[in-house]
């Protein structure tokens, strides 16, 4: 698959302000500074399509970008940013789950994991939601240029091993926004939901 074109359509803090237009969706959730801006840029080939938030857990909506006119990119709200009152952090987790239980046109979630450390209880949290709403996903341990080459096929295996338990897991894939790396890999798996 290739993105010819990503434009952003809106923001939007209520589930009611979401688009009826039918179009699939294609969501990335993950921590607060995981790298869902740059994974989101890199995929589309754009610099700063997704502006990741100067402060970490700033972000409180769920951006749609519309992709090749067909269909949506949604960048979900990064989660576990200790700094956030418990109270605003609540209110994500609110507007998380309601969008993961509602949106019918939601095809795949790419859930980003940090490769250089193991999945937060938070992670896990999210991909036990995930699991149990029936969405498939794909995991994307991002940064993995930070890691020793050596290293990766071991952090690779038991990040699998991990989430091997969930149902709707389809894949893990490392991926660097800098190198590239696992670019190919993220599009497969989005386009082969998208066909589905």
């Amino acid at each position: 698959m290739k993105i010819t074109s990503a434009e952003f359509v809106l923001g939007a803090a209520d589930i009611r302000q979401l688009p009826r237009d039918g179009l699939k969706e294609v969501a990335f959730l993950g921590r607060s500074n995981v790298g869902k801006s740059s994974l989101i840029n890199r995929l589309c080939a754009r610099k700063s399509l997704a502006r990741a938030s100067t402060e970490p857990g700033k972000t409180r909506e769920l951006n749609y970008y519309i992709v090749n006119r067909q269909f949506y990119f949604v960048d979900l709200p990064g989660y576990g940013y200790a700094r956030v009152p418990a109270q605003v952090r609540s209110s994500w987790g609110k507007l998380i789950e309601q969008y993961l239980k509602s949106r019918d046109h939601l095809c795949l979630v790419v859930q980003l994991v940090d490769a250089r450390h193991e999945p937060s209880e938070l992670d896990m949290m999210m991909v036990g939601w995930l699991d149990y709403y029936n969405i498939d996903f794909v995991v994307a341990l991002t940064k993995a240029d930070k890691l020793p080459v050596s290293k990766m096929p071991r952090y690779l295996q038991d990040a699998r091993q991990v989430f091997s338990s969930y149902t709707h897991c389809k894949d893990v894939i490392p991926f660097s926004a800098v190198s590239g790396v696992g670019k190919t890999d993220v599009l497969k798996a989005i386009a082969g939901k998208l066909c589905a």
